[in-house]
C-alpha cells in the first residue's frame, strides 16, 4: 500500500537555462526554474537535514538570500515519516518553506552505516540508527518516499563510497548507481518533480568518465556529482569534477554534492559545476566561526574580546547590522543561543552574497581575475 502523495501545484517541470559561459575557465551562469520559483546559478543550497535549517526560521533563511534549500530523505523517512509529511500537505507546507526544495536520497547516510547495512543489486537493508528496526530501501521505495515529500528536485538511491575505495567497489558502485537511477525513473509517478541522476565511480578518472557517459546517454534532466569531498585530496576532487562535467550535456544543471567551502566552490565553478550544498556554513556558525572575505573568523579567540566592530563591514545580515564581535564573543562564552543564531545567519548571508558576486563576475567576463583575487585572500585561511 502506498504512503500517499503530498498536495502539489499543477505540473511544472524544472527547466535550466544556460545564460553565459566563461571562455577561459568554463564557469557558468544560468537560471533554474522550478515549480516554486527560479534559482540563479551558481547556487549554494543551505542544508536542512530534518526539514529545518537548524535554529533559523524559513523567513530568516530567505532573508539571508537563500533561493533553494536541501532536506534529507533518509532522516525524514525515519522521523517523522513520509506518510505524516504527506498528510501535512508535503514538505514545503510541513516546514513552512515556499521556495524551491531539493531532497537528497540519503545514499550517503546509508553508506555511512557500514556495520548496520547490507547491500545487493536490489537495494540496501540497514538497522535504523534511531531505534534499531530493520529498514529496506530500494530505488522504487526511495522514489515513493520522495514523491510523498513533494520536493521540486529529487535524487535516486546511489552507492556512495569512502576514500580510498577499491577498484572492485568503485566498479560495483558505478553499476548499481546507474541501474538504480533507471529504476527510480521508471518508478516516478509525479510529473511536477524532477529526478537528477548521480554520477559515481570512485576516485579513478576512467571510471568517472564512464559513469558520466552512461548517465549522460540516458538523458536525465539534471546531473549530480556524488561521492566526492569524502576525505580525498582536494586536487583529486577538482580533477574528477572536471572529468565529469566535461562529459555532461551543456544545457543541463550540474550539482556537486557536499561541497560548501568557498575556495572549493570557486574551483568547482571554474570546472563547470552549477549547484552546491554543505552543512559547513551553519555548523561552524553554531560553533562561533564566521565566514568573511578574508577567511574564517573564530569568535572564541581572545583577540575579539574588545573588538567593537562587526564581523564584516558592509554585510547586511542582522549580526553585522547591530552587533559587535565583542558582544558575539560574549554570547558564545556565556552559552547564549543568540550567538549561534546570529553567526549562522551571517554565514548564510555570506554564502548568498558570495554566490551572487561569483555569478556577476561570470556574466561580466571577469571570473578569472575575480576568482584569483578571492583565492589569494583565502590561501592560508582554509
Amino acid at each position: 500500500m502506498g504512503i500517499g502523495l503530498a498536495c502539489y501545484t499543477p505540473p511544472v517541470t524544472v527547466r535550466f537555462t544556460l545564460i553565459h559561459v566563461d571562455r577561459e575557465t568554463g564557469a557558468r551562469a544560468g537560471v533554474l526554474d522550478t515549480p516554486h520559483g527560479p534559482v540563479d546559478t551558481p547556487a549554494f543550497m543551505p542544508v536542512g537535514t530534518h526539514g529545518t535549517i537548524r535554529a533559523l526560521t524559513p523567513e530568516e533563511v530567505r532573508e539571508a538570500g537563500a533561493e533553494i534549500v536541501l532536506a534529507n530523505t533518509f532522516h525524514l523517512m525515519l522521523r517523522p515519516g513520509a506518510a505524516l509529511i504527506a498528510k501535512a500537505g508535503g514538505l514545503h507546507a510541513f516546514m513552512h518553506w515556499n521556495g524551491p526544495l531539493l531532497v537528497d536520497s540519503g545514499g550517503f547516510q546509508v553508506f555511512s552505516l557500514p556495520h548496520l547495512r547490507q547491500v545487493n543489486d536490489d537495494g540496501v537493508v540497514f538497522r535504523s540508527p534511531i531505534e534499531g528496526s530493520e529498514v529496506r530501501l530500494t530505488p522504487e521505495r526511495v522514489t515513493e518516499i520522495e514523491e510523498a515529500l513533494g520536493a521540486d528536485i529529487i535524487m535516486p538511491l546511489d552507492v556512495c563510497l569512502g576514500f580510498p575505495a577499491s577498484a572492485h567497489d568503485a566498479e560495483e558502485g558505478l553499476r548499481r548507481t546507474v541501474a538504480w537511477a533507471e529504476r527510480a525513473r521508471a518508478a516516478q509517478r509525479r510529473p511536477d518533480q524532477t529526478l537528477f541522476a548521480i554520477v559515481q565511480g570512485g576516485f579513478e578518472a576512467g571510471l568517472r568518465r564512464r559513469a558520466a557517459d552512461e548517465m549522460a546517454a540516458r538523458g536525465f534532466p539534471g546531473y549530480a556529482v556524488g561521492g566526492l569531498s569524502v576525505g580525498e585530496p582536494r586536487a583529486l576532487t577538482y580533477d574528477l569534477v572536471a572529468e565529469v562535467t566535461s562529459r555532461l550535456p551543456a544545457g543541463k544543471p550540474r550539482y556537486l554534492m557536499g561541497v560548501g567551502v568557498p575556495p572549493s566552490v570557486i574551483e568547482a565553478v571554474a570546472r563547470g559545476a552549477d549547484m552546491f550544498d554543505c552543512v559547513l556554513p551553519t555548523r561552524v556558525g553554531r560553533n562561533g566561526i564566521a565566514l568573511t572575505p578574508d577567511g574564517r573568523l573564530n569568535l572564541r579567540h581572545a583577540e575579539h574580546t574588545q573588538v567593537f566592530a562587526p564581523l564584516e563591514d558592509g554585510c547586511p545580515c542582522p549580526a553585522c547590522r547591530g552587533y559587535t564581535r565583542a558582544y558575539l564573543r560574549h554570547l558564545f562564552k556565556a552559552g547564549e543561543m543568540l550567538g549561534p543564531r546570529l553567526v549562522s545567519l551571517h554565514n548564510l548571508t555570506f554564502m548568498a552574497r558570495f554566490s551572487r558576486a561569483m555569478r556577476a563576475a561570470i556574466l561580466e567576463d571577469r571570473f578569472p581575475s575575480w576568482s584569483r583575487s578571492v583565492l589569494d585572500r583565502y590561501q592560508t585561511a582554509w
